[in-house]
């Protein structure tokens, strides 16, 4: 593709007219499509689109790839090469606020549609929609003595983010003169230093600060986040968002503001603001841009430098999911509807923290939640309100336990209990007592596979033959990240490779599979999203005689899988054979060497 731009031409702005050509030339679009856009090009409500925005708002077709249509991020690769520019994809995750809305103002921005994206000691890199306008760097030489860098970037989302930063930017100011202010007036003499960490509070409901909480919630909704950390250190507080489980940083906030966000979000949790050496819990419902219901759970506790959050973010979509989107095969489905049909029993799904527990009950019990059926469970805390489900919050400081919660749920008729954990022996001893009295009992437990509840059980003190009379299964599991669908590669796999994966089972070894390769809409990650891999141990005659007091968690592990039970790893091995996630996320959840 030849280059069109000119260095050192009059500004100008693009015309849609030679855009439309330029794609006809490559064999873009179609003749249909051009009269279509000129069209509209035309209509008054079009005279300040952007030529590239109009394109895709036309719906029109890419000739060069069937059945689709241009996209704006595909056109702005295409003419970036065009006017020989660097391409850039804005990840906000990857840019400092602060440094980029310095280098000029908010409207002088708008006005040419431009935003910095990176600033360093030596550069100034811009990110521009229109190649051909030059004006403003006579401006910006002026101002700064850094070398321009610049670089062409989706129309749409410099307008979006150039609204977001700056507001940000103008938030987090105002927001600390407000603080620097409070504190000149306050300190008066050296007794009034001890109120120091009380003035952030008085700023919690300040709007520069309603601001920042606002803009931080809806970035992490965003960015598909399941959890925000707030983290505080000597001079600052670390933002960090958890993504596809992994955690990335975000922003880094004044520490004299912190604790003012850090109240306001207290308030919304109906939280005691004043109360800043004990742990604390609270719950807010928002809603997401586009007027969805999101849940969070907030989770507070004293460090060396102030208090630390922790923010869960939970989809209320995850109970419309069914288990084929969780993860489970065919097998491992009809294994777990078998077990979660049984009238009485105990269920338990094994697993560490983040791995899909709640989830998959959420799921659970979602589908056995049937107008004739009675089901209660006891929490701590409550994570989704359902409708569907009676809920109890447990509250240790008034003597409500799981065990407690369970005597209680006993009277109230119920047809299935679901216990959010179980931890200790009366809690286990009542879970199994349910069970034997004809009730269907799920609970989590926290061991590394399937088959360690059995000894985990007994370690926590329930004798034997009640584990063989009541436990109908067990079901442990971890989420994998999926890989992007539009960057993953194909690569062959060796035959070495693939037996160890699958060790000591024998499958036939994919032709093809798929490694992570990064790109704008995964954030060069590889990967987006997660799914689960399972585990499921079924209870059986041979197995119960296994369960005795001092059991080998190897003999047992060994003989379920004599029984069929297929391991985590061989289990991510088979999303890797559908081309779903790769070997090396395989290996990093489930490392080889601690199963069979």
């Amino acid at each position: 593709m030849n280059s069109i731009h000119e260095t050192g031409s009059p500004d100008k702005k693009l015309d849609i007219n030679e855009i439309l050509i330029w794609l006809q030339k490559d064999g873009m679009i179609s003749v249909k499509d051009y009269q279509n856009c000129k069209q509209q090009a035309f209509k008054p409500k079009n005279k300040d689109t952007h030529p590239l925005k109009l394109i895709v708002e036309c719906e029109t077709a890419d000739q060069t790839q069937l059945g689709r249509n241009l996209t704006l991020e595909g056109l702005t690769r295409w003419l970036a090469e065009k006017v020989d520019l660097p391409y850039y994809y804005i990840d906000p995750l990857k840019i400092d606020v602060s440094s980029v809305t310095s280098i000029f103002s908010q409207a002088y921005a708008a006005n040419y549609n431009i935003l910095p994206v990176k600033v360093t000691e030596t550069d100034v890199m811009v990110a521009v929609s229109e190649p051909f306008v030059h004006a403003w760097e006579a401006d910006l030489a002026k101002i700064q003595t850094r070398k321009l860098k610049r670089v062409l970037a989706n129309p749409d989302e410099i307008k979006r983010y150039l609204e977001e930063f700056y507001n940000f930017s103008k938030s987090l100011k105002g927001a600390s003169i407000n603080s620097a202010h409070k504190v000149d007036s306050t300190l008066q003499n050296f007794e009034q230093l001890v109120e120091l960490g009380k003035v952030s509070d008085l700023d919690a409901n300040n709007h520069h600060v309603v601001n920042l909480v606002s803009w931080l919630l809806q970035y992490a909704f965003d960015q598909r986040a399941s959890d925000i950390h707030i983290e505080p250190r000597r001079e600052q507080a670390n933002v960090r968002f958890r993504i596809d489980g992994v955690l990335h940083q975000v922003y880094q906030l004044p520490s004299k503001i912190t604790n003012a966000v850090m109240s306001r979000l207290k308030i919304l949790g109906r939280m005691d603001i004043a109360e800043k050496r004990m742990p604390q819990d609270g719950r807010i419902k928002t809603q997401a841009t586009q007027g969805k219901e999101i849940e969070l759970r907030l989770s507070t506790m004293p460090t060396a430098f102030g208090e630390k959050m922790v923010m869960r973010i939970f989809d209320p979509d995850v109970l419309l999911r069914n288990f084929r989107q969780l993860g489970l095969n065919k097998r491992e489905q009809l294994l777990w509807k078998n077990m979660s049909g049984q009238a009485h029993g105990i269920i338990l799904v094994t697993g560490p923290t983040g791995s899909g527990k709640t989830t998959t009950l959420y799921s659970t019990l979602k589908n056995l939640a049937k107008p004739e059926v009675n089901l209660c469970t006891v929490e701590d805390p409550i994570e989704l309100i359902e409708p569907s489900f009676n809920q109890m919050q447990v509250q240790q400081n008034i003597g409500l336990s799981f065990a407690n919660g369970i005597r209680t749920l006993l009277r109230q008729d119920p047809d299935i209990i679901m216990v959010g954990e179980i931890r200790d022996l009366e809690t286990a001893e009542m879970a199994v007592q349910a069970s034997l009295t004809g009730h269907l009992v799920l609970s989590t437990l926290h061991t590394n596979d399937a088959p360690s509840a059995v000894t985990r059980l007994l370690e926590i003190g329930i004798p034997a033959y009640l584990i063989q009379q009541t436990l109908l299964g067990v079901m442990a599991q971890r989420l994998l990240r999926v890989l992007c669908p539009h960057c993953k590669t194909a690569v062959e796999i060796a035959d070495t490779e693939w037996a160890a994966l699958i060790e000591p089972f024998k499958a036939d070894k994919p032709k093809t599979i798929y490694q992570a390769a990064g790109c704008n809409d995964c954030r060069n990650t590889g990967y987006s999203g997660r799914i689960g891999i399972y585990e499921i141990f079924e209870n059986s005659p041979t197995l119960k005689k296994l369960m005795v007091d001092g059991c080998d968690n190897a003999a047992i592990r060994k003989q379920a899988v004599t029984e069929g039970m297929r391991p985590l790893r061989f289990s991510g091995a088979e999303k890797v054979a559908k081309g779903v996630t790769t070997i090396e996320e395989v290996l990093r959840v489930v490392p080889q060497g601690i199963e069979l």
